[in-house]
């Protein structure tokens, strides 16, 4: 995927979950957060940043925040993206787990949920539920950054499709490069990680990539490791 118009700043400092301030050519701006999750490890005053301007001039904010650094490490923030991401890498055959689909289909709803992406592979049939990573810690991605009951009811509801025919999987996109190692971060949420480690334990696919980003694009990266870490 490709971004338009991408401009550099500084963040300077989180109004709410949707508006930033960040310094643009010199002047404050207030701009859009394309992600509602608390990431404060990353919304540090000073940080270098990347903006897509938009071209609707009657937008009431001009720029969207997508992309910040950690370090020397650039992480994607835009929660829209990972399925997008996912949904284009799997139309081109390149998720290793499912191969070529005969059909997909994005934002299908079954039960109570609604599901990322839908597939069909010959007689094969399922769903994929794609979360977006941009939590990180000495090289180790964890999600999610703090309690998801819609998380936990995804992971629930595709078991239970599971049961009536679908292949399922759970895909945890990484939102930066070279991070390979990935768990569930059970000190956040350690219902969504009994979960996880169940619903695998009981047949629910599981697909961790990373990916690869620029200042303006971020496509599927490498395969990445689920850590089965034991904790009490």
């Amino acid at each position: 995927m490709r971004y338009k118009n991408i401009v550099e700043g500084i963040f300077v400092k989180r109004l709410n979950r949707f508006i930033a301030q960040v310094l643009i050519d010199g002047k404050l701006e207030e701009v859009h957060v394309k992600n509602t999750g608390r990431c404060m490890e990353l919304f540090i005053e000073g940080v270098k940043v990347y903006l897509e301007k938009s071209d609707n001039p009657n937008r009431k904010t001009r720029y969207s925040l997508i992309s910040i650094y950690k370090g020397d490490v650039l992480v994607n923030i835009d929660s829209q993206v990972p399925n997008q991401v996912i949904y284009e890498a799997l139309i081109a055959g390149k998720i290793e787990e499912i191969g070529q689909v005969t059909y997909a289909s994005r934002e299908v709803t079954y039960g109570t949920c609604r599901f990322d992406i839908y597939y069909e592979k010959g007689m094969e049939k399922g769903f994929i539920e794609v979360k977006g990573v941009t939590l990180e810690e000495a090289g180790l991605a964890l999600f999610p950054d703090a309690p998801t009951l819609r998380g936990t009811k995804h992971i629930h509801t595709l078991v239970k499709a599971k049961d009536e025919g679908y292949k399922n999987y759970v895909c945890f996109l990484i939102q930066m490069d070279h991070i390979h190692r990935f768990r569930p971060h059970h000190e956040r949420d350690r219902v969504f990680a009994d979960s996880l480690y169940q619903s695998i334990q009981l047949g629910l696919g599981l697909l961790v990539y990373n990916s690869k980003l620029s200042i303006d694009t971020i496509e599927l990266g490498d395969s990445g490791l689920l850590l089965n870490q034991s904790y009490n």
